[in-house]
């Protein structure tokens, strides 16, 4: 068989396992719904500084606290800004912070497992054992704690949610590691002489993508709920910055006499938080090759 016709079958066989995953990402409503969602959440991240109808730092408080109207479609906050612009704006900061925590995790986690399962012996019992005392504490007091020790900003907030969910990536890598290191095509590299960084990232690594794609989705929403969850207790962005839950934090006050200030933002952080898991439940069925051949015999 000529090298031309076993690349075609090749690229005919990716092309078509491609297609098996968006038929049953797509058979997942609830997934597939999410999907167009998160990707409105990115373009608001993206582009909400240019769309915001008001400046979302002016203030003025003869229009303070007013109701949602046709002029300020959210209403306005406790010192008269606009609330659907400064939502825009701080969706860079909110999105933006967890997008880029998710994957400072992942790279942190991914090295680390990878080391663990691979080389194993001493590596793999003082990562392991760095990684059971971090899973000891609860995600969110370790946050608060980094963020307290590493004082307030976007790289702190970056970092501290970073270093509370890196070990489960960790974990992960490393039980797919395991799974894979006594396969033939691991033992044929090293007849071949390749090292062992080629071997982890050349071989074992393509198989763990699957499960970390998934379990990165599902913890860019609990990356959202941290963030917000850190603005609101004013460890996150320092303010007139309008984070999400810093603007929650800063509005709590006027919750039953002006409950608009606090309800659309935590729409927000609600609707962004459930697109992120349900995205990940349907990426989980969509790499499974298993729940991909159930619905070919659906």
């Amino acid at each position: 068989m000529e090298s031309g016709e076993i690349l075609r079958r090749v690229y005919e066989a990716r092309r078509r396992r491609l297609r098996e995953m968006w038929e049953t990402l797509k058979s997942n409503r609830a997934a597939y719904v999410s999907l167009y969602v998160v990707g409105f959440l990115v373009f608001i991240a993206i582009f909400g500084p240019f769309l915001t109808p008001y400046n979302p730092y002016d203030f003025d408080l003869s229009r303070a606290r007013q109701p949602p109207s046709f002029a300020h479609p959210f209403g306005t906050d406790e010192l008269g800004r606009d609330i659907l612009s400064r939502i825009l704006e701080g969706a860079r900061y909110t999105i933006g912070i967890s997008i880029a925590s998710v994957l400072l995790g992942v790279v942190i986690g991914v090295i680390l497992g990878l080391a663990s399962g691979y080389l194993g012996g001493l590596w793999d019992t003082v990562i392991q054992r760095i990684v059971d005392v971090m899973l000891a504490f609860p995600t969110v007091l370790l946050a608060i704690a980094l963020v307290a020790s590493l004082g307030q900003g976007v790289a702190s907030l970056i970092i501290a949610i970073a270093i509370s969910t890196f070990p489960v990536y960790a974990r992960l890598v490393r039980g797919v590691v395991l799974q894979v290191v006594n396969e033939d095509y691991i033992a044929a590299a090293r007849l071949l002489g390749k090292s062992k960084i080629y071997i982890m990232f050349k071989h074992v690594l393509p198989n763990s993508i699957s499960p970390i794609v998934v379990q990165a989705t599902y913890y860019m929403g609990l990356s959202i709920l941290l963030a917000s969850a850190l603005g609101f207790l004013g460890l996150g962005v320092p303010p007139p910055t309008p984070e999400w839950g810093a603007m929650i934090g800063s509005g709590r006050t006027y919750l039953f006499s002006s409950p608009h200030i606090v309800v659309f933002p935590g729409v927000f952080i609600m609707i962004s938080a459930l697109s992120f898991n349900l995205l990940g439940d349907g990426l989980r069925d969509a790499l499974d090759p298993k729940a991909r051949a159930l619905l070919r015999r659906g």
